[in-house]
């Protein structure tokens, strides 16, 4: 790891290819052509460089988590897959990078850099534009290069390709930076740190094709899915605990938990005890302090920390019916004005005496 500070980036060496795609489905024609690869001189009297000014920096800045909170999310880290026992150099993806890093002149790293242009055009979804591939450093502060894939969609009346001399101008068919996706290797977690073994991934549409022809890289999980793998396996160490092994009724939990875990409207299981959902919770809270509470009483919708859960968040039954307790030295409220605002709390204990009594029909 190297300490760099900020600054621009300066690009060695640049290859510009056009993206081609006729037809679709099995039946397209995906091509690549190579238009021109620019080193540094010939890339600060190009177009190009107008064009893609800050681009790269901002790419650099763009937020990303490790664990994102959703699925669904453009900006992803990738980790290159290197089995127990075995170096980084071990992975094809971090090899390929690497010639393409240190290539050593504009032939080379063109030769090279091809092998992304053609596994990318292998990709089932690819569409049309531009893929432009450079090799850049850190003004002034890191002798390291880092390497940016970019893809570019058409759009008209931006910048157009012209041909191998002039590469752009600006009328026709244009290439725009609008939702360009990106990779960025290696990737620079924060100012200072450099990661040789992860990636920075980004793109805006849902379709995955331009992680896809990365074939050896991984993204981490989401938040959601590593809670959802903690809860299973404590749910299933703890209740698995009181049946037999093999037996019918283990058979049945395990049957449950199945139907469980791939429904996406979920209702209490009522397996565990207060102190063993709060031990549980706790262990989820102490990697995830932030990690959310969401649940749905009848047609009301609870949303809090998961840390609150048995502290000043509680659950409990009353004649069968369920009732949420939240604790709380204030209560705000935002829009939708009503009387509530100006409501004197009755006693706790009333309102559980008048729950019981409209429970028994006595109220």
């Amino acid at each position: 790891m190297e300490k760099v500070t900020f600054l621009d980036y300066a690009i060695t060496y640049l290859s510009f290819y056009l993206i081609q795609v006729e037809g679709k489905g099995d039946q397209a024609d995906k091509r690549f052509k190579h238009f021109q690869t620019l080193d540094t001189e010939e890339y600060e009297e190009s177009p190009l460089k107008d064009f893609l000014d800050g681009e790269l920096m901002k790419i650099s800045k763009r937020k990303v988590d490790r664990h994102p909170k959703t699925e669904q999310i453009p900006t992803k880290i990738g980790s290159f897959i290197v089995e127990e026992g075995h170096a980084l150099d071990s992975n094809p993806n971090y090899n390929a990078f690497n010639r393409v890093r240190y290539a050593r002149s504009k032939e080379e790293f063109q030769k090279e850099n091809e092998l992304f242009a053609q596994s990318y055009i292998d990709t089932s979804a690819v569409r049309g534009g531009v893929f432009l591939i450079a090799s850049a450093k850190l003004t002034q502060y890191l002798d390291e290069p880092f390497i940016f894939l970019l893809k570019c969609d058409f759009e008209p009346k931006v910048a157009s390709i012209s041909d191998e001399r002039t590469l752009i101008r600006h009328v026709e068919m244009a290439i725009t930076t609008k939702n360009m996706k990106s990779i960025q290797y290696p990737f620079m977690p924060e100012e200072g740190i450099v990661e040789d073994g992860e990636l920075k991934i980004h793109q805006a549409s849902h379709a995955r094709y331009f992680e896809d022809f990365l074939k050896f890289v991984e993204y981490g999980e989401s938040m959601p899915e590593i809670m959802k793998n903690q809860v299973i396996h404590m749910v299933h160490e703890h209740v698995s605990a009181q049946f037999e092994e093999n037996s019918d009724e283990l058979h049945k939990f395990e049957q449950d938990l199945e139907i469980w875990e791939s429904s996406e409207k979920r209702e209490i299981q009522e397996r565990l005890e207060t102190h063993q959902v709060v031990e549980a919770t706790a262990q989820i809270v102490e990697h995830t302090p932030e990690a959310e509470l969401r649940m749905k009483l009848g047609s009301t919708s609870v949303k809090g920390l998961l840390a609150d859960f048995g502290e000043s968040i509680h659950l409990g039954k009353i004649n069968g019916k369920y009732v949420l307790m939240i604790e709380a030295d204030t209560i705000q409220f935002d829009k939708g004005v009503s009387p509530i605002e100006f409501h004197r709390p009755d006693d706790l204990m009333e309102i559980v005496e008048r729950i019981n009594k409209k429970s028994v029909g006595e109220y």
